[in-house]
């Protein structure tokens, strides 16, 4: 039978080359913000900069400073609050790097802005 089955959904009209060149450019596209996501380095900071920690666009830590004379390394509370200071500092900065990404991969998101696709959902990317 060589009868084209999308005739059936609208007169044949379904170009399925047209269809894969759109999907293989917006690949592109999400891989070409992917990274920049990936050189893009924000920072998260606690304490008025006592602890800055930078995380790149898709969230891996690149970085961590440490203002000298705030920390006394031989004692244990101060070394305590240095570390929970280290997590605050990559959660704020995480965060910061979770919205950008949001910002240059929304759109990509089932090309619609937002990520939203026709019908109300979400897309759900795999990163």
């Amino acid at each position: 039978m060589t009868q084209n089955p999308f005739e059936a959904l609208g007169g044949g009209g379904f170009d399925m080359n047209a269809l894969l060149q759109q999907a293989q450019q917006m690949q592109e596209q999400l891989a070409s913000a992917q990274q920049q996501l990936a050189e893009t380095v924000v920072d998260g900071t606690v304490a008025g900069g006592a602890v800055t920690v930078k995380v790149n666009g898709v969230g891996e830590l690149v970085g961590v400073e440490i203002k000298s004379g705030q920390f006394d390394g031989g004692d244990a509370d101060d070394l305590a609050d240095l570390g929970d200071m280290v997590v605050a500092a990559y959660r704020d900065a995480k965060a910061r790097a979770d919205a950008l990404a949001g910002e240059a991969l929304g759109p990509l998101a089932g090309g619609m802005p937002g990520g939203e696709l026709p019908g109300g959902g979400a897309a759900k990317l795999g990163f």
